[in-house]
């Protein structure tokens, strides 16, 4: 499904990924990890487009990701699901209209988009937060939004930016297991955090990266 190889990316002369290389198959679940600064937030960046990469290829499916034009780049954004460390929550919109706008902007016709958001908050746990303003919500309910907007248009592939640094453990490992629910359900996971205790407890494929180099790429067995 993902296929990074080669990538390299640098900052004014200062190299932040260095010929990293690696490959993720559908419906795997894996964990990005390694000290602040390593390299994990650029490496995200690259695998949704949001940067431009000096050398090197991203392939998802079928897009390769660092020759998509603006057009392709909207189509593929919407088949992936996005969700960052600070919620990029609407203010004014309830949790149920923050979770319908991603699909409102894509054309989906109301009734489905009702029924879908409905699915979602109940997949998430937040049925009884639907009409609630994102400044009444706790941190772990404003991730959950975040997590139930990524998860509304279906995506084969979730990507997570350190979800859980705003939160205090138990809602981090609460988070962390909603996505291993998410994956047993079908979807590819890829999680960046420097939570090592969340790491341990996934029991999954780990991928740790330090300066720009990933310097192991193995699964923790139960």
């Amino acid at each position: 499904m993902i296929e990074v190889k080669n990538l390299s990316k640098s900052f004014g002369g200062n190299i932040v990924l260095d010929d990293i290389s690696f490959t993720v198959e559908a419906k795997e679940f894996v964990c990005l990890t390694g000290p602040s600064g390593a390299g994990k937030t650029t490496l995200i960046e690259a695998l949704i487009g949001a940067i431009k990469i000096d050398e090197g290829k991203i392939k998802v499916d079928h897009f390769e990701v660092e020759k998509l034009n603006e057009s392709k780049m909207q189509e593929y954004r919407r088949k992936i699901g996005i969700i960052f460390q600070d919620y990029k929550l609407l203010a004014k919109k309830t949790v149920f209209e923050n979770v319908a706008f991603a699909l409102e902007v894509c054309g989906y016709p109301q009734d489905f988009i009702d029924k879908r958001t409905t699915e979602v908050l109940k997949i998430t746990g937040l049925e009884d937060k639907r009409n609630y303003f994102p400044n009444q919500l706790s941190g772990g309910e404003k991730q959950r939004t975040a997590i139930a907007r990524a998860l509304v248009h279906t995506p084969d592939l979730i990507i997570a930016d350190e979800p859980t640094g705003n939160l205090d453990q138990e809602n981090a490992i609460a988070l962390a297991n909603l996505l291993v629910k998410i994956n047993k359900s079908g979807t590819t996971v890829i999680l960046s955090t420097h939570n090592q205790e969340i790491v341990d407890a996934l029991k999954t494929r780990v991928i740790t990266i330090e300066n720009g180099r990933i310097v192991s790429d193995k699964t923790i067995n139960s």
